[in-house]
């Protein structure tokens, strides 16, 4: 049996036992670097299979060429999607056929494949009635080559062929349908029950916070309960000034972040939701220093959505918020969150981006004409390479760009397209752009910041307030708001942002599709 030290594909969980001579098989229609059946039956608490590169076939007078591969994980019986390209079997999967098998002529089927020939009597949808597997002496191409053949039953038809069945059995799509908007990924090399995830997981679509709920904040004292979002939050110091004011305006309290969050939660909630949350807390309020606070603390109520990061090392951050609720958005910000940083890849996939991303930082020196200048060129980029990207305001100086890709490239390739793309954008203003890291040896250039294309970096979410006068935004604008006279980057606050995303809508939700994948640059 398989060796699971040696393959590239990863081992399953410990196995269950089969109940009953009846066990799974499964036949997926594989589209790697060329098309192939993979024909996989449960034996011993794995899936032992073969490629046959025509299909399966009912017609008993054909034989079918088999290459015995790797075992694969139970884990993988089910799967339909995509495993990206580069890693083992890269291609599109749909399962063609699925069912119960039994062995019809002995009871341990591992020592018949060990003995080389298989007697299978399957109960599928499309297969059915007995098949024998019998191993070829040739084997020069370094596996085992196999004969696949149906036995003369009652299940035999002449002339059947498997390509004149290209669909799936559970979803009823092809190949190039599942391929063009796939479900979900398979990736190779890590433990098979965090193999798969889902490419586009669903956002809750919630309604935002009622008249009643938001007039019983506005009627508490200093502190008191909220019930909100259908949870009760203990809500503290609602009178603290948090913001100071700008343009003659008054501060912006507690009271009032409560309240933006509490109404922005709706638009916000699909950047955040199924994301590790850096918060950049202010306790005391944006005119003090803040500080980062990755790790949930434990007083957090029960009903706080939270991730357990399996693989973080000692001394770093191992719970994490996730906003995966309206109610958890306007808990971070009662704990002294000003700002709202999701991590870039999900807690499904924490090392797989689902952005890459583009942060315009100006220097010392740079003025806002040139940072509008540099995003105009980055637009004019995308436009020429055929890439769907949007850009958002930091509610600070700069200007930052997120491209939405499916879920399948590295953090290390996404930062290398990112710096590829970047770069040839310097060099048309070359006197505009440093490359340098720190910050006192760029002279007051500007960076184009491809660094924080890596696990756990993030940029700040779109609509999350900044830590500054007037409590400004990290408002999403269109690429044509590049050339309005009136765009600085902070031009919406906590007070004006709301209105113009019920004016306009959300510029940003083209950034949520997740399934563009990267061109080569030349």
């Amino acid at each position: 049996m398989r060796d699971f030290t040696r393959t590239a594909e990863p081992a399953g969980a410990a196995p269950e036992p089969s109940d009953g001579p009846e066990r799974r098989f499964v036949v997926q229609r594989h589209r790697a670097r060329r098309l192939h059946y993979d024909v996989r039956f449960e034996i011993d608490g794995v899936l032992v299979s073969w490629a046959v590169p025509k299909g399966p076939t009912l017609d008993p007078a054909a034989r079918r060429m088999a290459v015995h591969v790797e075992d694969h994980p139970l884990e993988y019986e089910a799967f339909e999607g995509v495993i990206p390209h580069g890693q083992y079997g890269g291609g599109d999967v749909i399962v063609w056929d699925r069912g119960t098998w039994r062995p019809y002529k002995t009871d341990d089927p591992a020592a018949e494949v060990r003995d080389g020939q298989l007697h299978a009597e399957l109960s599928g949808e499309r297969l059915r009635g007995k098949f024998l597997l019998v191993r070829r002496d040739d084997a020069r191409s370094g596996k085992e080559q196999w004969l696949m053949f149906h036995k003369r039953d009652e299940h035999a038809v002449d002339g059947w062929d498997a390509e004149d069945h290209p669909t799936s059995v559970v979803s009823g799509r092809t190949n190039d349908e599942v391929a063009a908007a796939p479900d979900r990924l398979w990736r190779s090399g890590v433990p098979a029950d965090r193999a798969e995830v889902e490419t586009h997981p669903a956002v809750p679509d919630v309604a935002g916070p009622s008249d009643d709920e938001l007039a019983a904040l506005d009627d508490l004292g200093a502190s008191g309960t909220w019930e909100v979002f259908g949870r009760r939050l203990r809500v503290t110091n609602l009178d603290k000034e948090l913001f100071p004011g700008r343009d003659d305006e008054p501060p912006v309290t507690k009271r009032e972040l409560l309240r933006y969050a509490a109404r922005i939660a709706p638009v916000a909630l699909p950047y955040l939701a199924g994301r590790p949350l850096n918060m950049h807390r202010f306790p005391q309020g944006a005119a003090t220093r803040g500080f980062w606070h990755k790790q949930l603390p434990d007083h957090a109520p029960d009903w706080v959505p939270r991730w357990d990061r399996p693989d973080a090392d000692p001394g770093e951050s191992t719970t994490y918020l996730v906003v995966d609720e309206p109610a958890a958005l306007v808990w971070a910000a009662n704990f002294g969150a000003l700002e709202w940083h999701a991590w870039t890849s999900r807690t499904s996939a924490p090392d797989l981006p689902t952005y890459a991303l583009i942060d315009l930082d100006p220097g010392t020196s740079t003025a806002w004409e040139d940072v509008l200048l540099l995003a105009r060129l980055h637009r004019d980029a995308f436009a020429h390479v055929g890439v769907q990207a949007f850009p958002k305001l930091t509610g600070r100086r700069g200007i930052q760009v997120w491209v939405p890709v499916t879920v399948g490239p590295s953090f290390d390739e996404t930062r290398a397209w990112v710096e590829r793309l970047s770069r040839t954008v310097g060099k048309v203003v070359p006197d505009l752009v440093s490359w340098r890291w720190e910050v006192r040896e760029r002279g007051g250039q500007a960076r184009l910041d491809y660094t924080q294309n890596a696990i756990n970096k993030t940029l700040v979410a779109p609509y999350s307030p900044r830590a500054a006068a007037g409590a400004p935004v990290s408002a999403p604008i269109t690429w044509d708001e590049l050339d309005e006279p009136w765009l600085r980057p902070d031009a919406f606050t906590v007070r004006t942002v709301l209105e113009r995303v019920a004016e306009r809508g959300d510029p940003f939700r083209g950034a949520l599709t997740g399934d563009q994948v990267l061109p080569p640059l030349r």
